[in-house]
């Protein structure tokens, strides 16, 4: 580990934000609030059998990722979560907001879209029965370049702005980490908890 790591184990809870998005909140069934537009969908339904989360199912590491070859083999697809990771991680290391910024702005098997995972997304690679193995990833697993050390979320501390989540890949914690000094970056592709950030 670094010497000049500084790192804080906090416990703080991190806030819920709550979005009221006024096309999508009804006021009783069947009436939209005066904000929203014509509904040319009125059960308020969305078709989402694609995209299956499967957060309460526990596969091994072997059926847990897809390789996507529609992604030129450079991006994975975790079926347990339903996310889509970088599959060969960069080795540079950089402060948080140069993180966000470099995952906005990553191309990866020809797609934009991607983003600094929250803490739960990022924590939920670590696989706590392989702690005393060589890697905390699954048994398995498809990625490379995964360093054993200390990988960005975008999930900034409650109470301390000025530091934000991480988890280390040698030993699976979850810490937290001054903004300004720098880690390691795995970007995430896949829908967004804004709660999460």
């Amino acid at each position: 580990m670094r010497s000049m790591m500084q790192l804080s184990n906090s416990s703080r809870l991190i806030p819920r934000l709550c979005v009221l998005v006024g096309s999508l909140f009804t006021i009783e069934p069947g009436v939209s609030s005066a904000m929203a537009g014509p509904s040319s969908n009125p059960s308020h339904t969305q078709d989402i059998s694609g995209l299956a989360q499967n957060w309460d199912k526990k596969l091994p590491g072997a059926s847990r990722f897809t390789v996507l070859s529609a992604f030129g083999d450079a991006a994975v697809r975790d079926e347990e979560t339903g996310l889509v990771w970088e599959r060969t991680l960069e080795t540079i290391e950089l402060p948080w907001a140069d993180a966000r910024t470099a995952c906005v702005n990553k191309d990866v098997g020809g797609r934009k879209g991607w983003r600094l995972p929250s803490i739960s997304e990022l924590a939920s690679l670590v696989d706590p029965s392989s702690l005393k193995a060589e890697s905390t990833l699954p048994m398995g697993h498809p990625f490379a370049n995964v360093q054993l050390d200390a990988y960005w979320s975008a999930t900034t501390m409650t109470g301390n702005l000025s530091s934000a989540w991480l988890v280390l890949f040698d030993t699976g914690k979850v810490l937290s980490g001054f903004k300004t000094i720098t880690f390691h970056v795995w970007c995430v592709r896949g829908g967004m908890n804004a709660d999460q950030y």
